[in-house]
């Protein structure tokens, strides 16, 4: 299989990964079942084709201890402090895209692309996103941390698949042309 890097995460309707102060507690889904698709995004099975995850550092310090029961992952942290590791965790200071583009080119299992919003502007600008998976919630924020930032390149995706739970669809895009 090879190794694809992956940028998954949830976003409110007008494009909020987390509050202002980094939370999360407004995430959720509508609370019913009308609009679900037989057809379902499986988190649990995501997770397991990934053996890589690379967030930033706010990303790390606003939610490690909700993936950190991910026992069977390396994790990978962009910080401009360089830090010691702390058990799974390595915390890269330098070229942070090169360093995972490397990674990518050795054997094993997907790479996700946790975030947040700075670090996935590194990388799409540097083109090394294969797939996004992005799960929009029925929330609009007005405020908060962007996934997407101003600026970025014009990237031409290719819908794969489009499933819906409990009101939040979730868009499976791989790049055109790949």
């Amino acid at each position: 299989m090879a190794r694809d890097i992956i940028l998954n995460l949830a976003v409110s309707l007008d494009g909020f990964i987390c509050d202002e102060d980094g939370g999360f507690a407004w995430i959720g889904g509508q609370g019913d079942s009308l609009a679900d698709t037989a057809d379902r995004f499986s988190f649990d099975a995501f997770l397991a084709s990934c053996d890589t995850v690379v967030m930033g550092r706010k990303a790390y310090e606003d939610c490690f201890s909700s993936l950190s029961e991910a026992e069977d992952k390396r994790f990978l942290v962009a910080s401009r402090t360089p830090r010691a590791p702390e058990g799974p965790v390595s915390f890269l200071s330098g070229d942070v895209v090169s360093e995972v583009l490397a990674l990518k080119g050795r054997p094993g299992k997907h790479i996700w692309l946790f975030g947040g919003g700075e670090l996935a502007a590194d990388f799409i600008r540097a083109d090394a996103v294969d797939r996004y998976i992005v799960g929009i919630l029925p929330v609009i924020r007005g405020r908060g941390r962007r996934l997407f930032q101003e600026g970025l390149p014009s990237t031409e995706l290719h819908l794969d698949r489009c499933t819906v739970a409990d009101g939040i669809p979730i868009l499976e895009y791989s790049r055109r042309g790949r």
